[in-house]
């Protein structure tokens, strides 16, 4: 899955550009996923921005601080969701905390009310005249839903450090510099993958010891057992 976020302040034009892009990738015979963050809890009316996007997108999920849809009436983070948002590309609105996700930087409006979403070292790109220097500039929608596709990614956010950094933003930001891949993730990319509905889930390297010990073990009664890449299919 390609994945990239959409920050900025108020009325920067996030949800102009996530639905331009959205349709953009539908045009292009992708699927699409979105997932909007609010500060304001989530409504489901007609014109609402979340109502927007289901208009255009094949899955979508809100956030916001007491609640998340699809639909759960407890707070949630976007990796415990991924698994449902099956899709080939997932645009993030807002979420400027996450630092496992590249990001576009919408730098209309008012910027008075700060800067903390800014985090230039994860952006791939601006959209608008306004730019930052270093960071690739766009004002064609196509043109920028090519860069998510060269250049988008999803970490699993689970801070474990296996990579040798000490958070997955240090990885994420090696990742946009070009410096390294998203196989660089050694969560992403153990002996044994779990994925849910074609979404990979992370895996912390003991746990990853203990899940494929005791299956390799299991398997090993089966009658035909021999050496070699097993594929289990379940259920959950």
């Amino acid at each position: 899955m390609k994945a990239v976020s959409i920050v900025g302040p108020k009325n920067s034009g996030k949800t102009t550009l996530g639905l331009q892009l959205a349709k953009q990738f539908k045009e292009m015979g992708l699927t699409v996923a979105a997932a909007k963050f609010s500060h304001h809890g989530m409504d489901w009316k007609q014109d609402t921005d979340t109502a927007q996007y289901a208009k255009t997108c094949d899955t979508v999920a809100g956030l916001g601080p007491s609640e998340t849809f699809v639909h759960w009436t407890d707070k949630r983070f976007l990796p415990d969701i991924l698994p449902l948002l099956t899709a080939d590309v997932l645009i993030v609105e807002g979420g400027k905390s996450l630092g496992y996700l590249p990001r576009i930087l919408c730098l209309y409006g008012d910027l008075s009310d700060g800067t903390d979403w800014l985090s230039p070292e994860l952006a791939i790109a601006t959209y608008g005249d306004e730019t930052i220097d270093g960071i690739q500039a766009h004002n064609s929608i196509k043109e920028l839903a090519e860069t998510v596709l060269e250049k988008g990614f999803f970490l699993p956010g689970m801070d474990c450090e296996t990579c040798g950094r000490p958070d997955c933003k240090g990885l994420a930001v090696d990742i946009v510099k070009g410096l390294v891949t998203p196989d660089a993730c050694l969560a992403l990319k153990n002996s044994i993958s779990v994925d849910i509905n074609g979404a990979p889930l992370g895996m912390k390297p003991f746990v990853e010891d203990i899940v494929s010990a005791a299956i390799r073990e299991m398997i090993r009664t089966l009658k035909g057992y021999s050496p070699g890449k097993a594929t289990i299919k379940l259920d959950v």
